[in-house]
């Protein structure tokens, strides 16, 4: 099996005007798709989709369940813009050799990294 592309990313939550307020509002992202009567609704980021459902009784919100990584144009930007939004973090912001990283957490709980590749004349280097 060859695996060529990721075809989305989905994310449990129990309340979606609840979570479309932090995922439209907080995080900026603008809604493609809504689909099963607005209990699924589907964000179009880059080449990938975001989605976000109330959709089954079996598929809980949980922060231990399957993250996204969302990769941010400015990374201080992001993290101040999620701070003065109060959003929890359940990592603070860090650097490693080739990004610099964040975890917030959505209303339900929902782990999401913020993320930002370092250029690659940066790679390895931590400061």
């Amino acid at each position: 099996m060859k695996i060529n592309n990721i075809g989305f990313v989905g994310i449990p939550v129990t309340d979606i005007p609840r979570a479309r307020k932090f995922y439209e509002d907080v995080l900026g992202l603008q809604k493609p798709g809504e689909f099963m009567d607005g209990q699924w609704i589907e964000y179009a980021i880059g080449k990938g989709t975001l989605a976000i459902a109330n959709a089954d009784d079996d598929w809980k919100p949980s922060d231990q369940e399957t993250s996204a990584a969302l990769e941010v144009e400015n990374f201080d930007s992001a993290i101040r813009r999620l701070r003065a939004a109060s959003i929890p973090f359940a990592a603070k912001p860090f650097e490693t050799p080739v990004c610099h990283v964040a975890v917030v957490q959505d209303p339900d709980g929902n782990k999401l990294i913020i993320h930002k590749l370092k250029p690659e004349n940066e790679k390895g280097l931590c400061t």
